[in-house]
């Protein structure tokens, strides 16, 4: 995945600078749905090499950067994030985004606290996908143990919501925006496409998602759809 767009410009509601650096892989990686976890290498002086050129394309334009990379923040590789935090000092980001799977939640803390020293806010994300405990686990093998959505968003401060999938219906979709509007500050919404992993979507329910709840969310303040994958221009 060497040739994967790495840098883009987001507009609209919440303007910022998104990158995606490449890990060590996500230790996580049995999402029946995904295959992000393929975007990885096991050397960190490779890792580092590719995501110091990423780095180098952020100007700070709208002191807001978001920083993914198929995985958790976490496993990157040392020099990145200590390069990720000198960038985001450099250029004056006030605000930075990352994402971080259920099992390193513990970790998220401290990070706030480290960029708190130099003034920039640290957003958490966190794959939720549905609040849908039994489809969540049985199905999506999501591996986030708790049910209550209360618990679940502690410590978080976004989570990603996952539509398309067989078994899912409008209610359930509902449901879940529902849920992640009152726990989250912000969701961020992908409607499933087709990939290697054994999970594929739907046609019938992502029409079915188009069709009735897009138009009423679209406009949203506190929310991003993705209708595909690629479409905050990484990817």
């Amino acid at each position: 995945m060497q040739d994967l767009q790495r840098y883009s410009v987001i507009f609209g509601d919440m303007p910022r600078e998104m990158v995606l650096l490449r890990g060590f892989g996500c230790g996580w990686a049995r999402c029946a749905f995904c295959d992000y976890h393929l975007d990885k290498c096991g050397s960190a002086a490779e890792n580092f090499a590719l995501n110091r050129q990423v780095l180098a394309r952020v100007t700070g334009k709208f002191s807001h950067l978001e920083a993914i990379n198929s995985g958790s923040f976490c496993e990157l590789d040392a020099d990145t994030l200590t390069l990720l935090e000198q960038v985001c000092v450099l250029r004056g980001i006030r605000t930075l985004h990352v994402e971080c799977h259920w099992m390193h939640r513990d970790r998220v803390p401290a990070l706030r606290a480290h960029y708190a020293v130099h003034g920039i806010t640290v957003r958490a994300r966190l794959g939720v996908e549905t609040f849908d405990h039994n489809f969540r686990e049985n199905v999506l093998h999501k591996g986030i143990a708790e049910r209550d959505p209360t618990k679940i968003a502690a410590g978080f401060d976004e989570c990603n919501l996952l539509f398309g999938l067989p078994g899912q219906t409008l209610d359930s979709m509902r449901r879940d925006l529902e849920l992640g509007l009152r726990h989250f500050d912000r969701l961020y919404v992908n409607l499933m496409t087709p990939n290697s992993a054994p999970l594929q979507p739907d046609p019938a329910v992502c029409q079915l998602f188009i069709r009735e709840l897009y138009p009423q969310y679209k406009h949203h303040p506190r929310m991003d759809i993705l209708l595909e994958n690629t479409d905050f221009g990484v990817g």
